[in-house]
């Protein structure tokens, strides 16, 4: 079945639900200052206080519906993506494919600032002959996505579904992929199972092998890098290790309560991009607010988590043999080694020391990740 047309559009009973909720708001007791015991409670009644009187979903909406949605049924499974046509070079080829998968915790909408600059690079000082397709998902259980029916929700099956909504339902043989975070997983399997189909691979923070405990031959670097990622990890693991194990418990308060979703999802906003500590330096209260909207008119928040509770049902990681190009960011100072990413990309074609912007790079340096992503896929295009 052809996919339908799709626009965003929220009942009027559920926002007015939203406001009740947020204007009965009870707000915590600062532990620590600087965000250091988790979000800190000025700054969420500021936030929640725009939330309930001056943030305007409803032109939101309007602006979000501008982008071309789309509802597809992949095995009986609901998928949301949004599908941006490129403009077509006089003379040139088609513009190729290129699958964006979000990450965690953010939505399709990380995305849209990348929109004009890889459809319509020669109206943005870029070369016509750079223009992309684009197909930017919702993945299963976030926003307008449903989970499948049965069976655990592993990266791998996630990557089997945009395989076929990719071919089977939008028609492209061949497709680039790139990806962050959970995104950067879904990347990595569609490149691993569908090697014939991916002309290349764009990640930012690449994968980790799965055996970091006893890697063959380590090198100095590697094994700094991975005890620094291990400290790292154990100051900021807790949100997934509850996401992972209990998050039917989590999710009955983050759904009952949106000051307590906001509180959730910007100290990950704030502690992953790349913002010295500010975190409206990166993200307008604006932005922060429709992320956040979004999770909440879905109702979506406790499903975002079932690919953590189901990642261990997954199987290792595989070798990624399809060109690859790698993009570290302000998450990987010091530089991520590659002869670690080496472990699991076999043909490197590009590769970018980290430079401004962090885990949501997207929406933090556009522009630099969008001339990153064409000077990578320029020589493939032929290919």
């Amino acid at each position: 079945m052809s996919p339908l047309p799709f626009e965003i559009c929220t009942p009027q009973e559920v926002l007015t639900d939203l406001h009740a909720r947020l204007s009965r708001t009870r707000f915590a007791t600062r532990t620590a200052e600087n965000w250091r015991a988790g979000t800190d409670p000025d700054y969420l009644r500021e936030l929640v206080a725009y939330w309930r009187d001056s943030f305007d979903w409803r032109a939101r909406e309007r602006l979000l519906n501008e982008t071309p949605q789309f509802i597809a049924n992949i095995g009986g499974q609901r998928v949301h993506f949004a599908h941006v046509r490129g403009r077509r070079a006089p003379g040139a080829p088609e513009p190729i494919a290129l699958f964006m998968p979000h990450g965690w915790p953010s939505a399709f909408i990380e995305m849209l600032p990348m929109v004009p600059l890889l459809t319509d690079p020669g109206s943005h000082g870029g070369d016509p002959l750079d223009a992309f397709d684009l197909v930017i998902p919702s993945l299963p259980g976030v926003a307008f996505s449903d989970l499948p029916a049965s069976g655990p929700l592993t990266r791998p099956v996630m990557a089997d579904s945009f395989a076929h909504l990719l071919t089977d339902v939008l028609g492209y043989a061949r497709f680039g992929t790139y990806g962050g975070d959970v995104g950067a997983d879904v990347s990595h399997w569609l490149a691993a199972r569908y090697p014939e189909r991916v002309i290349g691979l764009h990640l930012i923070r690449p994968r980790l092998p799965s055996n970091l405990d006893n890697l063959d031959g380590a090198t100095e670097a590697e094994r700094e890098y991975i005890a620094r990622s291990d400290r790292q990890s154990a100051d900021d693991s807790a949100y997934s290790h509850m996401q992972a194990t209990r998050p039917d418990t989590i999710a009955a308060a983050l759904l009952d309560s949106p000051a307590g979703l906001a509180a959730w999802i910007i100290e990950k906003l704030r502690a992953w991009s790349d913002c010295d500590g500010d975190i409206e330096r990166r993200f307008s209260k604006d932005q922060l607010l429709t992320l956040l909207t979004i999770y909440w008119v879905t109702g979506s928040i406790g499903t975002s988590f079932r690919s953590y509770y189901d990642f261990a049902a997954g199987p290792p990681r595989p070798k990624v043999t399809v060109p690859t190009a790698i993009t570290l960011t302000a998450e990987d100072r010091p530089s991520y080694p590659r002869e670690l990413a080496e472990r699991l990309y076999s043909d490197i074609r590009l590769w970018n020391d980290p430079g401004p912007g962090g885990h949501f790079l997207p929406m933090e340096e556009p522009v630099r990740l969008a001339e990153d992503i064409k000077s990578f896929f320029r020589p493939l295009r032929s290919v």
